[in-house]
């Protein structure tokens, strides 16, 4: 294998900023395993000086940190490669009026409008001052509503491919007058093209433009060489982007995430594909810590230098970090996520049930009890590695969280059941369940703190804050109103007099784990 390139991608923008220290971390790993490039993807999160409702209350980087890092990067045989956004993807950044005029509609700006290339002039230039490489990745993925607000006002309806080559030709321009030569998310390019010919899309890229083909939502090889085979048909060099997946919750998915990333890195091997990099997103919270996948990460690392012996690689990943890798993996909390009927696909029970509220039951027709038993194993399994000094945090986090889960998973099942069959004294019984809840859930808040604040800038904790304060809250609001019931202080729980949906619409019974990261989808009211 020859790649030219081999990093990571850290989302900097979805809740949690990486703080310098641990991204310094990151990057000591990376020259001991031989990684050479790293990105960090910040929508807003960066200094603009000109800007100052830009990244505002954001923990943004400034332009000092950002120029530390590329520094300690370039000193490890890093390349530090700036990842932003100059189409989608922006909704922190809009929620200031300081960008009204800059706005189309959703999370997309307003293309053609001049004010905007201001904006995307200011971007650059700011990047092209900050780091020492003159690659940019310049985002423009998932714009799927483009042109359609008030560019649509102004313009009518237009094609939007027409609107993507407009503005894509414009920010190109631009980056070239800095001296920077940009990388593009290639979805939009196919997407605008749809049901246009194949040479049409080479047509919408600017020379100086390389295309960034990313793609983590399979585990077939067949599936990476088609899609590769695409991307060499527009006639000039493009990158991949695969995932280790660290955003579905609080927990890893390694075992995933080295199948995906393992049928790729051959594909990629075999159509002479020479820049490869491996994405860590953090949407909906980021909650999982970016070093909770370094199984995959070295995994990674070993298959781009062609070494594909199981053996061998586990053996140098325990000579990494202390810990045998079949021990790291734990935290992916493996008899759910790695078992037969899950191991191909990603699916998150960690998160949906954490936050399952226990009257309301939006998830309770596809769990049940069995895997209560799951979590507590897991919590006992993970014992002695919490008392790891280097990464002894990371199974504190998870091991709490599944103490939680061993007895929240199937509360409100259990409740729902005694209530409706009168069975007043098991609902009795069941507050002691509600109380053990509530304190597992306050030890393992306070656990995810130690582990944020290591890892982060104190900025987005205040949505866990929120998410977790109002979850103890509940549970001890949910209690209370079982205690008023049984003490006739009330004559019903309304919640619990509802029939149980499938929350996927299924008119069947079956039990399963299901993919579900949104927070908020466990409850029914406008929030």
């Amino acid at each position: 294998m020859n790649f030219q390139r081999v990093g990571l991608m850290i989302d900097c923008s979805r809740n949690a900023v990486r703080s310098v220290s641990a991204i310094k971390r990151m990057v000591d790993i990376m020259e001991t395993i031989g990684l050479n490039m790293l990105m960090l993807y910040t929508e807003d999160t960066y200094e603009i000086k000109e800007r100052p409702y830009f990244g505002y209350l954001r923990g943004r980087y400034t332009q000092e940190e950002l120029r530390e890092i590329d520094s300690y990067c370039m000193e490890h045989h890093v390349e530090l490669i700036p990842c932003i956004q100059t189409l989608a993807h922006l909704n922190a950044m809009m929620r200031w009026r300081e960008f009204d005029d800059v706005v189309d509609c959703n999370d997309i700006l307003f293309v053609g409008e001049d004010k905007t290339y201001e904006l995307i002039d200011d971007i650059l230039k700011t990047v092209s001052k900050t780091f020492q490489t003159n690659i940019v990745h310049i985002g423009m993925d998932e714009a799927g509503m483009l042109g359609m607000g008030k560019y649509r006002q102004k313009n009518g309806y237009t094609n939007p491919k027409t609107i993507m080559k407009e503005h894509l030709t414009r920010v190109a321009a631009i980056a070239e007058k800095y001296g920077l030569q940009p990388l593009i998310w290639s979805d939009m390019l196919f997407q605008v093209n749809e049901g246009g010919a194949k040479n049409e899309i080479s047509e919408l890229i600017p020379e100086c433009v390389t295309p960034v083909y990313w793609d983590y939502y399979s585990v077939d090889k067949a599936h990476y060489k088609v899609k590769i085979k695409e991307h060499q048909n527009l006639g000039k060099p493009f990158w991949y982007a695969g995932g280790l997946w660290t955003w579905t919750g609080f927990s890893p998915h390694n075992g995933y995430s080295i199948r995906e990333c393992r049928a790729a890195i051959e594909s990629c091997a075999e159509n002479g594909v020479e820049n490869i990099f491996f994405t860590m997103w953090g949407d909906n919270g980021a909650e999982t810590s970016v070093f909770s996948v370094l199984p995959s990460i070295y995994y990674v690392s070993q298959l781009a230098k062609g070494i594909y012996d199981e053996a061998q690689i586990k053996q140098g990943f325990e000579e990494l970090t202390g810990i045998a890798f079949d021990e790291f993996m734990l935290l992916d909390i493996p008899e759910i996520t790695n078992s037969a009927e899950n191991c191909d696909k990603t699916v998150n029970p960690d998160k949906y049930m954490l936050y399952n509220d226990y009257f309301l039951g939006i998830y309770d027709a596809i769990t049940d009890g069995s895997k209560n038993q799951i979590y507590h194993n897991t919590a006992s399994s993970l014992d002695k590695l919490t008392q790891n000094r280097e990464y002894g945090y990371l199974f504190q986090t998870i091991q709490s969280l599944c103490n939680v889960l061993a007895v929240k998973n199937d509360l409100g099942i259990r409740t729902r059941k005694a209530y409706r069959g009168g069975d007043r004294e098991t609902l009795q019984a069941l507050l002691d369940d509600y109380t053990k809840t509530e304190v597992a859930l306050n030890i393992f808040y306070e656990n995810l703190k130690v582990q944020w604040y290591r890892e982060n800038k104190p900025f987005g904790f205040e949505v866990q804050d929120a998410r977790l304060g109002g979850l103890i809250h509940r549970t001890r609001s949910c209690r209370e109103r079982i205690k008023l019931y049984l003490a006739g202080e009330i004559d019903c729980i309304e919640e619990l007099e509802e029939e149980i949906l499938d929350p996927e619409c299924i008119k069947d019974e079956n039990k399963r784990e299901i993919w579900e990261n949104a927070w908020n989808k466990s409850f029914i009211g406008t929030i």
